[in-house]
């Protein structure tokens, strides 16, 4: 009899988890709110129940089960769902993170909260209630600071001030940027740590950390979308020097192990500061734009989903299995077309077929219209290269990106 696995989640990044369910003989449960989310097709069955919204998932699930479905395993797929996995999970009697953990993972103010208590190294940090505390801080302090939504997602809301700079942003609007992204109306202010940032991904397993995924991530644009911080993709592996890349490493797996993270996975936004890595963020599941499918096995040959579906089946993967057997070149890159409506795209088969070329993902068509660039969603496609060092993917890359025009009127 084949083991279900129920996986929370549909959209487009979510196809490579499913297909990767599929491909190990289980049989594929996908719960979304859409109900033509691309990853349907690729799942046996489709359930319809919002990811962000543990009951109602709970209960389409319930559903389910009582017409004879019966699940082995969760799991989410390239959403920010901690929670509803962890209420699934919980329902079912399932291996998955705890409500706690979840909670801590996706509510920013008490993760650094829990951090600061275990001695995890983050910037400074304060939740604020209105836009007169951001002017009264920004004044005592100084510095550029961040200003985000407490618990928000994929870059929505997140500001970075520079104090003193012409162009840094009106206090009042910037608190409401950020406030109107958070369901619950939270914002918090964080100093801006100069300095590499990297994303790692890895496993606890029975305790013990594993961190395979380690991809320097590219901000070249900083200036061209200020305030508003977009990531531009990322370059694996590392530029970093051997020892700074194993303390990264290292914080990550007690920054995961701090969250209550023991037989699942973790997520790092971190940076190098001064030498001294520090912990960003850190998230309880896998991640989204293709790092744990695609960018990770093609470094380190690293099987990531493979080994994140067995952990959420309750299976232990050997330690071999998460640990890299190679460092090869890999790069991604975003594609941010100017605002206004699509009225062309050339280059696509000519990018195709271009040297080391792995990926061309184009997420809009000719007739749609292009909004400004203000949180990750709005990217409007993504190239991802492969080659023996990091600097041919870079190459190949960005070659790739100025052969596609998206044109916009």
């Amino acid at each position: 009899m084949k083991k279900t696995l129920i996986v929370i989640g549909a959209g487009l990044e979510s196809i490579p988890v499913l297909k990767k369910a599929v491909d190990m003989g289980l049989h594929v449960v996908a719960v979304d709110a859409n109900p033509q989310a691309p990853g349907f097709t690729y799942a046996h069955e489709s359930i319809i129940g919002c990811v962000y919204t543990p009951e109602k998932s709970v209960a389409a699930l319930t559903e389910w089960s009582q017409k004879g479905g019966k699940p082995h395993g969760v799991i989410c797929a390239a959403v920010d769902a901690p929670g509803t996995v962890a209420a699934v999970a919980d329902h079912f009697r399932l291996t998955a993170v705890s409500a706690e953990t979840a909670r801590l993972a996706t509510d920013k103010k008490a993760m650094k909260d829990r951090f600061a208590e275990r001695g995890i190294p983050i910037p400074w940090y304060q939740e604020i209630f209105s836009a007169d505390e951001l002017i009264r801080i920004l004044d005592e302090r100084r510095e550029t600071l961040v200003i985000k939504p407490v618990d928000s997602r994929g870059a929505r809301g997140v500001l970075r001030l520079v104090y003193g700079s012409p162009d840094m942003p009106d206090s009042v609007w910037a608190f409401e940027c950020a406030q109107k992204e958070s369901p619950t109306g939270r914002v918090m202010v964080e100093k801006h740590l100069d300095g590499p940032q990297i994303s790692t991904e890895g496993f606890v397993v029975n305790g013990q950390p594993f961190c395979p995924g380690f991809s320097d991530r590219n901000y070249e644009f900083l200036d061209r979308f200020a305030p508003n911080i977009i990531e531009n993709g990322g370059d694996l592996p590392s530029f970093l020097p051997q020892d700074v890349q194993a303390a990264v490493k290292k914080l990550s797996g007690q920054a995961a192990i701090a969250l209550g993270i023991k037989n699942s996975m973790f997520k790092g936004d971190m940076v190098v500061h001064g030498d001294k890595p520090y912990v960003i963020e850190m998230a309880a599941r896998l991640s989204g734009g293709y790092f744990c499918s695609h960018e990770i096995p093609w470094n380190t040959g690293v099987d990531f989903v493979g080994s994140a579906i067995r952990l959420a089946l309750g299976e232990t993967p050997a330690a071999a299995e998460m640990t890299p057997s190679f460092q090869k070149g890999v790069a991604q890159r975003y594609l941010f077309p100017d605002p206004g409506k699509v009225i062309a795209i050339e280059g696509v088969n000519k990018a195709h077929k271009m040297n080391g070329i792995s990926m061309v993902e184009i997420r809009t068509a000719v007739g749609e219209t292009i909004s400004p660039a203000t949180s990750h969603p709005a990217r409007a496609g993504v190239i991802m290269s492969r080659a023996q060092t990091r600097e041919e993917a870079i190459e190949q890359a960005e070659a790739a990106v100025a052969a596609i025009k998206i044109i916009t009127e």
